[in-house]
C-alpha cells in the first residue's frame, strides 16, 4: 500500500441518532429487496433518514430461523417525533409491503439512549385490528395485512454515532472507480457496526451554496470538469479525472475509524492502486460537524 498518496487532512464528521434493526424474510431476493430498498435514498442533509446495509447473516443468528439483514436507520436532528414519522415511511412503504418479513431491534439496549414505539406510526397500518403478541421472546405487533401476516418488534431502539466519516480516492480511470470503490464498500461491511449510505457517491457537497433551499450543492473545487473554467479555484490534481466519496456512518468512533482504514486500504491494495493519484477526505473548517478524522492517524 503507498501510504504516501494520503494527505495530511481529516474527515469533518458529526454525531447523530441510529436504529440498528434486524429484517427477516424466507428468500433471498425479497430480503434484498426489503434491506436495500428501505435504506435507500440518503437523504439526511435534508432533514430525513439515512439508511444503510451493515450485513446480511444466516438463519443461526436470528430469532425465528430465518435469513436476516442488519440494516441501520439514522437521523442528524434532535426532532424525535419527525425521526419516528420519516422512519415509519421506510419501514411501511419497504418492508411491510414484502412478502413474508418481519422486523426486530438490533441496537444494543446498553447502547440506546431510548425508543421508538412502533404502535403509533406502523402498527395502526392494521387500521385498529392490529394486536400484540408475546414470540420468539419479543413483544411483536402482528399487522393483519392481505399476505399475512407483518410482524415488527414494538420498541425499536436508538443510539448516538458518528456520520459523515469519509474519504476521497481521487481517480484517472472510470475502472478504479467502481471497482476499487466496490472493494471498499465490501471491506466496510466486514466491520460490525458501519454503513456506508450512499455507496460509490459521485456527488461530494459542501456546507455553502448560491441555492439554500436546495441544500447543500456541489463542491465546485473538486469538479474534474470545471477545471479549466475555475482555474484559480479548482483543487483538482493534475491527472485526476474523477473524485468519488466513500461516506461512512458508524456506532461509535471506533467503529468509524477502523472502517474508514480499512476501506482505505483495500482502495490502495487493489489491482487498480496505479490508478489512485491521492486519498483525502471532505471537511468544512469546522462548520460542519464537531469531530475531525486524520487520515494520516489511521495509518
Amino acid at each position: 500500500m503507498n501510504e504516501n498518496l494520503i494527505e495530511d487532512t481529516f474527515a469533518e464528521c458529526f454525531s447523530g441518532k441510529y436504529i440498528r434493526a434486524l429484517i427477516t424474510a424466507d428468500d433471498k431476493d425479497t430480503l434484498k429487496q426489503a434491506a436495500y430498498d428501505s435504506t435507500s435514498t440518503p437523504s439526511a442533509v435534508i432533514g430525513r433518514i439515512e439508511g444503510g446495509v451493515e450485513c446480511f447473516v444466516d438463519k443461526d443468528k436470528t430469532p425465528d430461523g430465518r435469513i436476516g439483514a442488519i440494516v441501520q436507520y439514522w437521523f442528524g436532528l434532535d426532532d424525535m417525533e419527525k425521526y419516528e414519522l420519516e422512519l415509519s415511511y421506510r419501514i411501511r412503504q419497504d418492508v411491510l409491503v414484502k412478502p413474508f418479513t418481519k422486523m426486530f431491534n438490533y441496537t444494543k439496549i446498553d447502547d440506546g439512549k431510548g425508543s421508538i414505539n412502533m404502535m403509533k406510526q406502523v402498527g395502526h397500518c392494521g387500521d385498529g385490528y392490529e394486536w400484540i403478541e408475546n414470540v420468539y421472546n419479543r413483544e411483536m405487533i402482528n399487522v393483519p395485512i392481505a399476505v399475512p401476516d407483518f410482524q415488527i418488534e414494538n420498541e425499536l431502539y436508538y443510539g448516538e454515532g458518528i456520520m459523515g466519516a469519509n474519504f476521497w480516492y481521487m481517480c484517472k480511470t472510470k475502472e478504479a472507480v467502481l471497482e476499487a470503490g466496490k472493494l471498499a464498500i465490501d471491506a466496510i461491511m466486514d466491520v460490525e457496526g458501519v454503513i456506508a449510505p450512499f455507496g460509490i457517491c459521485s456527488a461530494a457537497s459542501k456546507v455553502e451554496t448560491n441555492y439554500p433551499w436546495i441544500g447543500p450543492t456541489t463542491n465546485h473545487p473538486y469538479c474534474p470538469s470545471l477545471k479549466k473554467d475555475i482555474k484559480n479555484l479548482s483543487k483538482v490534481p493534475d491527472e485526476v479525472n474523477y473524485i468519488p466519496e466513500i461516506v461512512i456512518n458508524g456506532i461509535n468512533m471506533d467503529t468509524a475509524k477502523l472502517a474508514m482504514k480499512k476501506s482505505i486500504g483495500a482502495v490502495l491494495e487493489s489491482e487498480y492502486a496505479d490508478d489512485i493519484v491521492k486519498i483525502s477526505a471532505g471537511n468544512f473548517n469546522g462548520e460542519l460537524g464537531e469531530y475531525n478524522i486524520n487520515l494520516l492517524d489511521l495509518l
